[in-house]
Order: structure tokens, then C-alpha cells, then sequence
């Protein structure tokens, strides 16, 4: 009986590792013309600056957001931390700030993010993204703000009006 119960939770563990394979597999999609912002509703290809995407747990369509400030309000929000699954970021360095191109997304937790710098985008303030600290630290001599990683995000901290950081 014990061997059988053994081997019912090997078969228990070799299934969440599949499902966990699959997890992973997702990845950004497009951002289309009619999109509209998971978090504020607003036509996502109207306004220029980083957009981004997240998954969330058990839900299968992304959620599309008009900014990076958006997506990481959504993102720090408390009843959304245990929720997102995968999340992703326009590499700026990678693109122009007026038409971020979608072949250019990278991971949302892994990239630096440029704080209060001049550059807005959709309602003004965002946060600028990208895959390399020094191409960040580069834009933020350049546009002003504050380097900082996805662990050193705080709410309070992206959502201050980006000209008083100056």
C-alpha cells in the first residue's frame, strides 16, 4: 500500500511539473489597435511610452495595459501580487518612444525601470523600461529619474508626479 501511494504522488508531482511547463510557455502577444487598458480602459495604441502585459493565475487571456505605470499598479497592488503569473515590459532601448514595437518585450521583474524621468506616457507620468541598468542609468542622465529594479518598486514611489523628482 505504501509503495502505491508513493508512486500516486510521483504521478502527482510529474503533473504540477507539466502544468508548470506550461506556465512558462506563455509569452506577450501584440498589442492590436482596439486594445484597451486592463487597468484605466483607455485605447492602449493611442498613447506612446513602454506598454505592458501580464498573466494572471487561472485566467487565460493577458492583460494589456497602456503604460508601465499602469501594468505595475496593477501588479503591486496587494490582492494582485499572489495573482500575476508572468508579466512583460517594452525594452526601450530596443525601440522608439513613439511606436514601441511588440517584437521587443521583455520581462517585467527583470528589467530596470527609470522613475520620474521628463518622458511621459499614456496620462503622463511612466516609467521608462529596460533590459540593461547601464542603457537605464544612461536615460535617467539624460531625462532625469531614479534607477531602480522591479524588487525595489513601491506604489507610492510610481505614482509621484514625475516632475517633483527632478
Amino acid at each position: 500500500m505504501r509503495i502505491v501511494g508513493l508512486m500516486l504522488a510521483a504521478l502527482l508531482l510529474t503533473g504540477c511539473g507539466e502544468q508548470d511547463t506550461n506556465v512558462l510557455a506563455r509569452q506577450a502577444v501584440a498589442i492590436e489597435r482596439g486594445d484597451e487598458c486592463h487597468l484605466c480602459g483607455m485605447v492602449i495604441s493611442q498613447f506612446s511610452g513602454p506598454k505592458g502585459e501580464a498573466y494572471e493565475q487561472g485566467v487565460e487571456e493577458v492583460h494589456k495595459f497602456c503604460s508601465t505605470r499602469d501594468l505595475l499598479n496593477w501588479a503591486l497592488e496587494p490582492e494582485n501580487r499572489h495573482a500575476r503569473q508572468q508579466m512583460w515590459v517594452h525594452d526601450m532601448s530596443k525601440v522608439p518612444w513613439d511606436q514601441p514595437d511588440d517584437e521587443h518585450f521583455i520581462n517585467a521583474e527583470s528589467a530596470w525601470y527609470v522613475v520620474g524621468s521628463s518622458q511621459t506616457g499614456a496620462m503622463g507620468p511612466t516609467l521608462a523600461s529596460f533590459g540593461d541598468r547601464a542603457v537605464a542609468d544612461a536615460f535617467a542622465s539624460q531625462y532625469g529619474g531614479e534607477v531602480l529594479g522591479f524588487d525595489q518598486l513601491r506604489l507610492d514611489k510610481i505614482n509621484q508626479n514625475n516632475h517633483t523628482m527632478h
